[in-house]
């Protein structure tokens, strides 16, 4: 069985080295198959990781500290599970509690009169998937327009550049996706 998928997988490989040089270093194989390196367009300039943690939060609960542009998923024994951020660019951060009140995969998006506003050459709609801002997840945070949510620009992780909503790469808004539920307690800080 593994040599009738061998020789497909072999020749997408070289027809890739052939087609663009630069874009051959780049190819794995894996992407075809799902889950490589650049199924979900890029991974995170910020690498998720198990650290110490000192809060006064139960277990479970989301603290996003927009000041370190890090998100944190409370955890047993004094641990949180550490990600990185995009969060919003200079008058669009905000602090405050909520809770999730919806989740979604490959949510479709349709931009807030608001951000219409300030930019007119924005799509009124559009459907899910890997060319949607919102990403591979979102997770909706109380009666706010703000989410945390999935990328199409990993290379925004670490940086100060939405309207308000925490972006994570698909990869790690994923994983968290998959450890949390609706009713998720959000704690935002914004020292």
């Amino acid at each position: 069985m593994i040599r009738f998928f061998a020789a497909p997988i072999a020749a997408i490989a070289l027809l890739s080295a052939m087609a663009g040089g630069a874009r051959a270093e780049e190819f794995d194989s894996r992407d075809v198959m799902g889950g490589g390196p650049n199924f979900f367009r890029g991974s995170s300039p910020i690498p998720r990781t198990t650290v110490m943690y000192n809060g006064n939060y139960a277990p479970g609960t989301i603290v996003v500290n927009t000041t370190e542009r890090r998100l944190y998923l409370v955890l047993q024994n004094g641990q949180a599970l550490r990600y990185g951020i995009g969060v919003g660019r200079d008058g669009f951060r905000w602090g405050g509690v909520h809770k999730i009140t919806a989740k979604k995969e490959w949510p479709a998006w349709t931009p807030p009169s608001q951000m219409l506003a300030r930019r007119p050459d924005l799509p009124r709609h559009m459907k899910g998937g890997i060319d949607n801002p919102l990403g591979a997840r979102a997770m909706y945070l109380g009666s706010t327009l703000y989410r945390i949510h999935g990328s199409n620009e990993p290379e925004t992780i670490g940086q100060a550049v939405s309207s308000g909503c925490f972006r994570m790469t698909n990869d790690d808004v994923s994983d968290l996706y998959g450890r949390v539920g609706v009713g998720t307690t959000v704690v935002v800080l914004n020292k």
